[in-house]
């Protein structure tokens, strides 16, 4: 069968959980993760509170959009899919200590969310024209097409997510310095303690990343306010409006560990420490 025979697949919400749960407490595992564990918990109990009631409330949204059908709904359902299990993954290694590992995840959820905007705002056209031929088959094989698709343009002009996708690109690289802040984070001019495969607690890490985790959720949820394409009640529209008040409420604090831009483009990590009786310093990463 040709392109131009076949038929689009039929939209079909099959399955999604009813709940989600923080990660629990590792039974097996070394002593310095049971540690990060414990001490995420305990420390950041306000951030992953937050973050566990913004992963139910997509799961609330999701749970109404049984009947939702269309090219729209395909798209922002798959790429959305991709989303909330990058944020669940990179949560789970978050309380496991391993903070190398979560740029990556983090990285690929902007991604998703920087092109459920774009399809979007072009009214899903592009979308629709692969989604038409997307399916067929090649001999005995299911032949998928692959339908290339960037829109890091959309996120590098956003005031809020824009500085989040340049620092997680460069986390994400194998470039040297990156490389070196996320194995040895305490490196200075006259002493260099690598940690190899370490997963112990780091308090500026944690921080960093459970802000970022709380700003893509939130993201999330406003690229699928904004797309248009489900069906969402007032008392989810009003739960969903009220997300950036609590977020800023959560993240509020002076002492928090936060990322900024220089000037001259560079980033600056600010109150970076391992632990929250450490003194606070700042990392120039560029």
């Amino acid at each position: 069968m040709t392109s131009e025979e076949r038929k689009p697949p039929r939209v079909l919400l099959a399955a999604f959980p009813d709940h989600y749960y923080l990660p629990p407490r590792p039974t097996t595992s070394t002593a310095a993760v049971q540690d990060a564990h414990r001490q995420t918990n305990f420390l950041l109990r306000g951030e992953l509170a937050e973050f566990e009631k913004l992963m139910n409330l997509q799961l609330r949204i999701v749970a109404g959009q049984s009947r939702a059908r269309g090219p729209g709904v395909a798209a922002i359902l798959t790429y959305w899919s991709r989303s909330y299990g990058g944020l669940g993954d990179a949560c789970t290694l978050l309380a496991c200590g391993s903070y190398a590992s979560c740029p990556p995840l983090l990285r690929t959820v902007l991604d998703c969310i920087a092109i459920q905007r774009s399809l979007s705002g072009e009214g899903f056209a592009e979308y629709e024209e692969w989604f038409a031929a997307s399916v067929g088959r090649d001999g005995a094989a299911t032949s998928i097409e692959l339908g290339r698709y960037r829109a890091a343009s959309v996120l590098v002009s956003d005031e809020r997510l824009g500085p989040m996708y340049r620092l997680l690109s460069d986390l994400t690289m194998p470039h040297m310095g990156s490389t070196l802040l996320l194995s040895a984070p305490e490196a200075g001019s006259q002493k260099l303690a690598l940690g190899f495969a370490d997963c112990s607690f780091h308090l500026g890490w944690a921080q960093l990343i459970s802000g970022w985790l709380l700003e893509l959720a939130a993201a999330q949820i406003e690229a699928v306010l904004a797309s248009a394409v489900f069906a969402i009640d007032e008392a989810l529209q009003g739960a969903a409006e009220a997300v950036p008040r609590d977020l800023a409420h959560v993240l509020d604090g002076s002492r928090r560990c936060t990322a900024a831009v220089l000037p001259d483009g560079r980033h600056v990590l600010n109150n970076f420490r391992r632990a929250s009786t450490g003194q606070p310093k700042q990392v120039i990463l560029g």
